[in-house]
């Protein structure tokens, strides 16, 4: 299914929790998701308020939303937000389903945090080989 640029380019904003210890969390999402593909413009409007932008055939709202909280970041969790989050996350997966798109394909969030870990220096790594590992 064909689906239009009107449905699938998807403008939300993302209300983050005033109680935080880093007072700057908008832009600092807006700093971590300009690297994501699929995202199209983050802009913060305030400290605790993100405008995004985004494709949902590359990326969802759930899986944006899961980044940020990986990174640390606490997003509103007011009855309102909570609401409208649900709806936003509904009518996403839907156009998803309707498009052809398989929900157990690799997405590109999950991609980059998998690259980002990678990197990342931490105590988690075997350096044993593989066939060494299995024998353990």
């Amino acid at each position: 299914m064909d689906i239009d640029d009107d449905e699938r380019i998807k403008h939300r904003e993302i209300v983050f929790h005033r109680i935080h210890p880093n007072p700057h969390q908008a832009r600092t999402a807006a700093l971590f998701l300009a690297e994501v593909d699929g995202i199209l413009h983050a802009e913060p409007a305030s400290p605790f308020l993100l405008h995004i932008r985004y494709d949902v055939l590359k990326t969802t709202l759930v899986e944006i939303e899961d980044a940020l909280s990986e990174l640390g970041l606490h997003l509103d969790t007011s009855l309102f937000n909570r609401l409208r989050r649900a709806l936003h996350h509904y009518t996403e997966e839907t156009l998803r389903a309707n498009s052809g798109l398989e929900l157990d394909e690799l997405n590109s969030t999950q991609k980059l945090f998998a690259k980002r870990y990678a990197l990342i220096e931490h105590g988690c790594r075997d350096e044993r080989p593989e066939h060494w590992r299995r024998y353990l």
